[in-house]
Formats: C-alpha cells, structure tokens, sequence
C-alpha cells in the first residue's frame, strides 16, 4: 500500500467514466461521473485532496489512462478483473457500486494488478492479435466456399486444396 490520502476507483467505458473516491483521512466518499477523456479524468483527480492513488479493471479501453495517470506522478493500478474479489451476494452491479468496490480494494492494497505494457509492447500485441483474427477469417471463408461447391457436386481432385494455384 502506498501512502497516498486518497484512494479513487473508475469504472471506465467508452462513453463514461464512474469514479468513486475514499479520503483516508476524514473518510468522506466522492463520486463523480465523467466523460472518458483523460484530461479530465486526470483534472478531476488533482482535485482530491493529495496524494491519490486511482485504480481501474482491465478491459477493451486499454491502457492510455493508466499511461496518462502514471505520467503524471499519480499511482495507477490496472486491476485483473478475474482477480477482482466480490462479496458474496452482491447481486447488484452498478458503475457507481464496481467504481466505489475498486476504490476500497486499493485503500486495503488488495488490489491484484496486471502489468502496463509499453506503447510498443501493446502495439506488437495488436498486430499479432490482428494478424490471428485475419487467418482466422481466411480459414472460415475456405471452408465456407469448399462446402458450398460441395452442396453443388463440385470436388477438388487437383491435389491438395488452397495452394497458392487457388488464390
């Protein structure tokens, strides 16, 4: 645990940001709902009373938050989300309520944090990621053509199917 004052949790989407905030001090909770931008995420954290430590779940929004947060001297952990202890019977799931959770995980460091890769690390992890998709779509399309001449009574007897004869 670090000795930051404040410990804030975000609940991060594409279109909004649910953030929760625990003074350690005076224990007063401070909610907010923001655009996703991180200069305004990053505003509205300076605006706590210092130092604060921010938390966030891993998920499709990547990593640029937690660059930007860093970057500007503030802690930031990008929590597993599997890894993410719920209480049992918490049936009700909000952005506000998964928002104010990751902000008291982080005041007890219970936080358990995936690594932030570089730019270029999260760059290489796209194009491989992208290149898989793209065989992947490949692979769909050849079968889906080989079964459709199927249905049609047409047999491959040349050898070996898609050589480079076929593309």
């Amino acid at each position: 645990m670090g000795l930051e004052r404040t410990s804030v949790g975000l609940d991060v989407h594409a279109r909004s940001v649910s953030a929760a905030a625990i003074d350690g001090v005076t224990g007063e909770l401070i909610r907010q709902r923001l655009v996703p931008d991180q200069r305004v995420v990053l505003d509205w954290v300076r605006g706590l009373p210092g130092p604060a430590a921010v938390a966030y779940e891993a998920g499709p929004t990547g990593f640029g938050l937690a660059r930007a947060l860093t970057a500007a001297g503030i802690r930031c952990e990008v929590a597993a989300a599997s890894k993410i202890v719920r209480p049992s019977g918490d049936r009700v799931k909000t952005d506000a309520r998964d928002a104010l959770l990751l902000a008291r995980l982080l005041r007890l460091d219970d936080i358990v944090a995936v690594r932030v890769p570089t730019v270029a690390q999260e760059a290489a992890r796209d194009l491989v990621r992208a290149r898989e998709d793209v065989r992947g779509d490949l692979m769909r399309i050849r079968h889906r053509i080989s079964k459709l001449l199927l249905r049609h009574g047409h047999v491959y007897y040349g050898g070996q199917a898609w050589t480079g004869k076929h593309e």
